[in-house]
């Protein structure tokens, strides 16, 4: 078969719905400057659909810095990888900074955030090596396993017992061939969920285990902790963290990623990660701007105090009124139903229609057929009348819900 006629007859599990999905529910265009209200078709919408966690996408000083440093620089500089000429004192200072806020030894910059999980993976283990994994890792961390050589064990979500079952397994094979080593990777936060990757629990295992951690704490970072280093101060655990990875595309609303580990390992990846060798530099602009990012998450501990305020208002009045929000122990605020896509949808267009929330919906194969899950993403810049509009649209989206009002064969467009 030819592969054009094959992916004519086969759009993805997603793809399917592109005929009436695209430009609505999926690429839609949200318009003006980022914050809780943004333009949607032309109508000003409440937003809970952006990982803007502390609010800094559209922060005065942060603008400022963007624009000035745009200035200075362009969006050229520095040319090339940082190995051959990409290279600058910039660069070195946000991975300095990095590494004392997150409690490790050094730092790698990243220029993305999925692309730098798969190559991550992909550099510190070979074909004698044994992954084991939490089932519900985010995508960057399934596609960096399916990339492995080596064996590969998969454990039941946050189940701790299954996951010693799977250790077992793992340092079963790593003895055999007396060549290999065993990395646990799990998440701080699950985006999805919300709830939090057991790394307390984890981290007692090594004692009985002979592994190394790596977690990807994307939505941790920023939200997460005291001072706001992560899930693993949120735990207690950030030193026994070996492999610690975030993005910037959250908390820090900006573009790139690091990991920070012992300088020996850092050490390692500066020259073996191929997603960095053989790519351009972090640009200059966006170094200098998560410098500023850097600076406020750790001098304005009221960003992430408003944050939490807010998703304490907004989770506290769901639940409430009776909403399933799961296992949440974070700011991801998802809302599950029971339905089908048809059923989301319409949903979904009565709340941006008649309420004018914008907020995300999440299907199969996401999650589980016959679930629906809303998902509400709180930030620094939301407020309290915020929250009570939703939940007065929730209050009356729920009895519409009961009696059933959303299944329909079509979509009700408005």
């Amino acid at each position: 078969m030819d592969i054009f006629e094959k992916v004519s007859s086969n759009r993805g599990p997603l793809g399917q719905y592109s005929s009436f999905a695209h430009g609505y529910f999926t690429f839609p265009k949200l318009e003006g400057p980022i914050g809780n209200h943004m333009h949607f078709r032309g109508k000003k919408k409440l937003v809970w659909s952006l990982n803007n966690y502390l609010g800094l996408a559209d922060h005065p000083e942060v603008r400022a810095v963007d624009a000035q440093a745009c200035a200075d620089y362009g969006l050229a500089s520095p040319m090339g990888a940082r190995m051959m000429s990409g290279n600058s004192n910039y660069h070195e200072q946000l991975e300095k900074e990095l590494s004392e806020f997150v409690g490790k030894e050094d730092t790698f910059l990243l220029n993305y955030g999925y692309q730098g999980v798969v190559s991550i993976i992909d550099a510190m283990v070979d074909r004698h090596d044994v992954i084991v994994y939490d089932a519900e890792s985010h995508a960057c961390i399934i596609d960096g396993v399916r990339l492995h050589q080596g064996k590969r064990f998969m454990y039941v979500h946050n189940d701790i017992d299954n996951l010693e079952k799977q250790l077992k397994r793992a340092e079963n094979l790593v003895s055999a061939n007396g060549k290999g080593g065993i990395l646990v990777i799990t998440e701080g936060v699950f985006g999805m969920s919300g709830n939090q990757g057991k790394l307390k629990e984890i981290v007692a295992l090594k004692r009985k285990y002979d592994f190394r951690l790596m977690v990807d704490d994307a939505h941790g970072f920023g939200t997460m902790g005291a001072t706001g280093a992560g899930t693993g101060e949120e735990q207690g655990v950030q030193k026994e963290i070996d492999l610690y990875f975030s993005t910037f595309a959250k908390s820090m609303a900006s573009i790139g990623a690091f990991v920070s580990a012992d300088e020996n390992v850092i050490d390692y990846l500066r020259y073996n990660m191929r997603s960095q060798i053989f790519a351009k530099s972090l640009p200059m602009p966006l170094v200098i701007g998560d410098l500023k990012r850097l600076e406020l998450l750790r001098n304005k501990p009221e960003l992430k105090a408003n944050l939490w305020k807010v998703v304490n208002e907004l989770q506290g009045g769901l639940r409430e009124r009776g909403y399933n929000l799961g296992t949440t122990a974070s700011c991801v605020t998802p809302v599950i139903l029971s339905g089908n896509p048809m059923e989301a949808a319409n949903l979904i267009v009565d709340l941006r229609e008649n309420y004018d929330i914008f907020c995300s919906m999440v299907v199969y194969p996401v999650v589980p057929k016959g679930i629906i899950m809303l998902r509400l993403i709180p930030t620094a810049v939301h407020t309290s009348q915020d929250v009570k509009t939703t939940l007065e649209a929730f209050d009356s989206i729920s009895h519409k819900l009961v009696n059933k009002e959303y299944s329909s064969e079509e979509i009700i467009m408005v």
